[in-house]
């Protein structure tokens, strides 16, 4: 495993070496690697299950929200190759909306405390500070694929089918990562500044939770409200565009998945330029 690792690194530099890349941006990259490595590594440090917990995260609030709306309240929805009054239907259905969120607020939340948690980095003047709130943003998405896998596994074993859709996942990676990053970069940068940013993260959180179609179809809003939706919260996008790739086999939502990325991509320039201009105060301040 050892020798393994050391060719897939010696690939990776010699690829690196051939791409229009400086040194510099290929140095960070491989102390981001090594970060967000040991962040894993520490998180579920000396717990028995370890790197087990968020699937099992991911998993109960599946089972709790499954119960709640599939067999309590009944809500029913309809899925190409698989029965509309099947509850594990359902729970597929749910599953392939949870996963992004998750990923979403777990790394958002803990990107807010990246740069405070780290004081001690952020004194040291050749550390590259940018690299902070991506450690925990990407932590987050790995935790997340081991849940969409057993999606993609379940979904082909159930429907007898494995959508030539899920090439489009990258796509969709990048659409949520800039997204999450943008707003990371913001959210450690206030925090840095002002304490409660956490806490009132939390509050929004729990708001923007329930005005995206997750545990609900999209077809229960009304339909003049449905552009506006999709339109000013791209992680109902992103929830729908996971639920065309894995489950439908088919992308419905493409003309809004268009305006996700733009504004994906806006955002992530936002939150940079917000965080670069507070960085040179982080010392200061900490």
């Amino acid at each position: 495993m050892l020798m393994l690792g050391k060719k897939i690194r010696h690939r990776l530099y010699m690829i690196g070496s051939l791409l229009p890349v400086n040194q510099v941006w290929w140095s960070n990259f491989n102390l981001l690697r090594m970060l967000v490595r040991r962040y894993l590594e520490a998180k579920y440090k000396g717990s028995i299950l370890g790197n087990l917990w968020p699937l099992i995260n991911q998993l109960s609030q599946l089972l709790i929200y499954t119960y709640v709306f599939s067999i309590v309240l009944k809500v029913r929805l309809s899925l190409k190759g698989l029965s509309a009054d099947d509850n594990l239907a359902f729970g597929l259905w749910l599953f392939a909306g949870l996963l992004p969120w998750i990923a979403f607020t777990t790394g958002l939340v803990e990107a807010g405390n990246s740069v405070v948690g780290q004081s001690n980095l952020v004194k040291k003047v050749v550390f590259p500070l940018s690299l902070l709130p991506l450690v925990p943003i990407l932590s987050a998405f790995i935790e997340s694929a081991v849940g969409l896998a057993i999606l993609i596994v379940m979904t082909a074993a159930l429907s007898g089918n494995l959508h030539e859709t899920l090439a489009w996942l990258p796509l969709i990676w990048l659409t949520q990562l800039l997204f999450t990053v943008g707003l990371g970069y913001i959210a450690a940068g206030l925090t840095v500044f002002l304490r409660d940013t956490t806490q009132s993260l939390a509050v929004i959180l729990n708001l923007w939770f329930y005005l995206t179609p997750i545990v609900y179809p999209v077809s229960i809003i009304p339909e003049q409200f449905r552009s506006l939706l999709f339109w000013l919260n791209p992680m109902a996008v992103i929830a729908e565009v996971y639920r065309d790739i894995v489950l439908e086999g088919q992308i419905i939502h493409w003309q809004e998945w268009g305006y996700a990325i733009i504004t994906s991509v806006f955002v992530f320039w936002v939150g940079l330029s917000f965080y670069r201009a507070l960085r040179p105060a982080f010392a200061d301040v900490l």
